[in-house]
């Protein structure tokens, strides 16, 4: 009996002491991980189920201050940057420089499509086989370093088709094109926050990879390899599903299984629609629509996607019938030129309860709803401030869009008395998460500050530049280009 007692209280206490290893070994992972988010000018988000701990601790969420700024959508257009309805710029590189219609460009449209016409360095376009000249390069530099001194974005497609103008067998042999694509990722790849992506073009009439004899696997394998090891973050965008499955060596039956690290450099290859809705396979986009969009819906999470909506009578850009498939895709950007008559379409046609949920949209326009969808659509959905031996902040982040920002930005705290800017506050890097929770010192002063958030970017010419608005309605500052997040008392 007594060695019955003695066992029960020897696993007894073992059990104790098993418990009592998991908490301490649980309390030095948090630690641990604490520790690190600090390091990089970021604090863990407050679980709403923290109580407040002797010695400074923070109370929860719910105990903070809420900021008295708007939560709800404003519906009008806003140009943030790398998505939306896009202009094509027809581009045309000589030894004499770049031609090109700089009055397209305006305060209207943030992103561009430069068509760029190499033809005069291919013989079989009317040229001379040969390398890009220096001054072909500089207009190229040039064009770029007029849109991003505008803050504006551009997707860059090459082809030898002469003028644009529907014509195919106009490209040079394969040496020539692979030093083509070395010698003009050379300039992109000094413009990362300007370009968008680079549509590989190069073959065919318009650059869109079909109907010339060299357009065939063995050349796109090639075309996509150089852009994507001349290039370091650019994405890199083919013209259908088939073609990456070439290059990555499966079939449409066997992509699903396929696991892309984000270290591979086939992350950044992905794919722009010139055939959009234009037909159950989108004009020969697909050669199994379902199967395709399954996979290419994990790229698009990451990658920009669009191109041209086509074929005025199909009914798949019914505005109650594409919408799903534009979320799924991640829909980022379209030709508001091409095709003109699905344009006005989706200007003639309404929103309403068949075609979602959003009843701030309801009798509003299909063309307001998508183009206020394409690419990201950030609402602060709330704004929580908490002032103890620094100030905390902790903000709640809607993505309303299509599709997701696919370039990390830079963020700071802006904190603004009688107008002018008191303090900035570097905080670590947005790349639109749910959630952004930062501790910073209020070391500037006493008195009441709006706080503002600054998300962009880079800095040129001593601005922040390519600067991201939130959808709020009255928090946009375009002075400050910044988004208010609410108001404190030091």
């Amino acid at each position: 009996m007594k060695k019955s007692i003695i066992a029960i209280c020897l696993t007894v206490l073992i059990g104790i002491a098993a418990i009592c290893a998991i908490i301490v070994f649980a309390v030095k992972c948090n630690d641990d991980d604490s520790s690190s988010k600090e390091e990089s000018g970021e604090v863990l988000p407050p679980s709403t189920e923290d109580k407040e701990e002797e010695g400074g601790g923070l109370p929860p969420l719910s105990e903070w201050t809420r900021q008295g700024i708007s939560y709800a959508e404003d519906t009008e257009k806003i140009n943030n940057p790398d998505q939306g309805f896009y202009r094509p710029i027809y581009v045309k590189l000589t030894d004499g420089g770049a031609e090109w219609n700089k009055n397209i460009i305006t305060q209207a449209t943030q992103l561009y499509h430069l068509r760029v016409d190499i033809s005069a360095y291919s013989s079989n376009g009317g040229g001379v086989d040969g390398e890009l000249s220096d001054e072909a390069l500089n207009g190229l530099g040039g064009i770029l370093a007029a849109l991003r001194a505008d803050g504006k974005n551009a997707i860059v497609r090459f082809a030898y088709d002469a003028g644009y103008g529907g014509n195919k067998n106009f490209e040079p042999e394969i040496s020539l094109i692979l030093k083509h694509i070395e010698q003009v990722c050379m300039v992109l790849n000094g413009y990362a926050n300007t370009v968008t992506a680079i549509e590989t073009g190069l073959v065919g009439p318009w650059g869109e990879m079909h109907s010339s004899a060299i357009a065939k696997r063995e050349t796109f394998n090639l075309i996509i390899e150089r852009f994507l090891r001349m290039t370091d973050e650019i994405p890199v965008l083919v013209r259908t599903p088939k073609m990456i499955y070439d290059y990555l060596g499966v079939t449409v039956d066997t992509a699903q299984s396929v696991i892309i690290d984000k270290e591979d450099s086939e992350y950044r290859l992905g794919l722009f629609n010139d055939g959009y809705l234009g037909s159950d396979t989108d004009l020969g986009t697909y050669s199994d629509r379902e199967s395709d969009i399954e996979f290419l819906c994990r790229q698009t999470e990451h990658l920009p996607y669009g191109g041209e909506v086509v074929v005025p009578n199909s009914s798949l850009h019914d505005i109650d019938k594409c919408l799903p498939e534009m979320f799924k895709l991640n829909l980022s950007y379209l030709n508001i030129e091409w095709h003109y008559d699905v344009i006005n379409k989706w200007k003639n046609s309404t929103y309403t309860q068949e075609c979602g949920n959003e009843s701030l949209y309801y009798g509003k326009t299909a063309y307001n709803y998508i183009e206020n969808r394409m690419g990201y659509r950030f609402l602060i959905t709330d704004s929580r401030f908490y002032k103890a031996d620094k100030l905390n902040i902790n903000l709640k982040i809607e993505n309303l869009g299509f599709g997701n920002m696919n370039k990390s930005k830079h963020a700071k705290l802006l904190f603004v008395k009688n107008g002018q800017i008191t303090a900035e506050k570097a905080v670590a890097d947005f790349s639109g998460q749910g959630e952004l929770a930062c501790s910073v010192e209020a070391d500037f002063g006493e008195g009441e500050y709006e706080v503002y958030l600054c998300v962009y970017g880079e800095i040129f010419a001593e601005s922040v530049n390519y600067t991201v608005q939130f959808a709020n309605e009255n928090v946009w500052n375009e002075e400050l280009k910044a988004n208010k997040i609410g108001t404190v008392i030091l």
